[in-house]
Formats: C-alpha cells, sequence, structure tokens
C-alpha cells in the first residue's frame, strides 16, 4: 500500500491553472498533489551572444525553491550568493526539456525565459515544473502570434514529466515525498505526448535494476505522460 492509498498507477490530483500570473505572457500553476509550482514565461527582445545574427531563438529557464516549500525554511540562494548544484541542474533539465519541442530558427532572434518557482514541494518539483513550463510557454508563444510578432507556432510538438520509482518492491508511477526519501530506486521520464523520449534520468538507490524492471518503469512513465498531456491540452483549451 503506497502512503497516499493510490494505485501503483495512478498520478496525483493534477490541476493546472493557466494564465496565473496576469504580468508574465504566459503563465501556469501546477498542483501535483501537495507539489506547487508557479511556471511563468517572458519574452526578451535579444538573444544569448552566441546566438547573434543567426537567425535563431532561444529557450531558457531559471528554477527555485521557496523557503518555506519544505518542512522548514530554508535560506534563499540568493543570501549565499549562489545557486546550489541541484538548481542549476535542474534549471537546466527544464530548458533542454523546452527547446527539444521548438522550432528556434522559427522563433527568431528573441529568448523566451521561463521560471519555475516551487510554492510547496512534495516531491516531483522538476517534473511538475515541466509540464507547467510547457503550458506556460505556448500562452506565451499564442501572445506573440496575436500581437503579429509571429505567424506560426514555432512549437513543433508537446512534452511532460513524471517520476517513477520501485517503492517497497512494487514499481510506482508518479511519486510523492514519502516514497521518494525511501525508494529503492526512482527515474524521471521527460516524454513526448507520442511517447517519444526527451531525457530519462534513472538512479538506483540500493541495488541495480534489471532491464526489464527498467521496461516496466518505462511503460508507467509513459501512461502518466499521456495523462498530463492530456491535462495540459485542457488547460490550453485544446
Amino acid at each position: 500500500m503506497r502512503p497516499s492509498g493510490r494505485k501503483p498507477d495512478q498520478l496525483r490530483k493534477i490541476k493546472l491553472t493557466p494564465a496565473a500570473s496576469r504580468h508574465a505572457e504566459g503563465s501556469c500553476l501546477i498542483e501535483c498533489g501537495n507539489t506547487k509550482v508557479l511556471c511563468t514565461a517572458s519574452v526578451d527582445g535579444g538573444v544569448p551572444h552566441f546566438l547573434r545574427n543567426t537567425g535563431k531563438g532561444w529557450i531558457t529557464a531559471e528554477y527555485g525553491m521557496l523557503p518555506r516549500s519544505t518542512n522548514s525554511r530554508m535560506p534563499r540562494e540568493a543570501a549565499k550568493g549562489r545557486q546550489s548544484g541541484r538548481t542549476q541542474e535542474i534549471q537546466r533539465l527544464i530548458g533542454r526539456s523546452l527547446r527539444a519541442i521548438i522550432d528556434l530558427r522559427r522563433l527568431g532572434e528573441r529568448q523566451i525565459t521561463i521560471d519555475c518557482d516551487v510554492i510547496e514541494a512534495d516531491g516531483g518539483t522538476r517534473t511538475a515544473s515541466i509540464t507547467g513550463a510547457y503550458v506556460a510557454l505556448s500562452l506565451a508563444v499564442e501572445s506573440l502570434i496575436k500581437s503579429g510578432v509571429l505567424k506560426k507556432s514555432p512549437i513543433t510538438g508537446q512534452v511532460a514529466a513524471v517520476s517513477c520509482g520501485v517503492y517497497k518492491g512494487t514499481p510506482v508511477l508518479d511519486l510523492d515525498y514519502d516514497e521518494d526519501s525511501s525508494a529503492g530506486m526512482d527515474a524521471n521520464f521527460v516524454l513526448t505526448d507520442d511517447g517519444r523520449i526527451v531525457e530519462i534520468q534513472c538512479t538506483a538507490e540500493e541495488a541495480p535494476v534489471s532491464e526489464k524492471e527498467f521496461h516496466v518503469l518505462l511503460k508507467l512513465g509513459r501512461k502518466g505522460v499521456r495523462k498530463l498531456c492530456a491535462a495540459q491540452k485542457k488547460a490550453l483549451g485544446a
């Protein structure tokens, strides 16, 4: 029995609230159980120096956890003067995941920055960030089309992410903190809506995982991502 009482292949309750921020060109508040992340997309006129005069745009991301997003207060990273390795790794993952489903040349020489701020953390903050960021990015692109800046959407596909793991010997979908903290292994699957792989992060915590066990988790991940993509489409009115 999972601590939450969910079935092994059951997602937490998912809620996607589009346009959660009135100032950003695109935004989404994503709630996965008790995990809540505010994702905003901001459009900038320029691009990084390595893309100047190439005709290509750029998608980048920043990620952070609010001090009381967890049980005890965490000092702000800005107060420390530097970001943790975990933060840098996650925001790079979010950026890579979104760039996989966008035509940077069609975007033109402009940058869209995705900010993912964790309001409450109960496991799966990076996967929730990717799933919510896609909605925020889509709304930002929609605003560029409506304003006449873009004639055609540069978005070429749909992407979402979910965690899977082995909890007390059972493969399970969408780990919350209680499961993640004691899982024998865990994996993050970033997939397209048709099941193609963007990125997989898989780590054995106790013992190596067999190929057969891995494919069980991949199957769970694909099932979860299909449901998350359906939730994204609903939030976008598609």
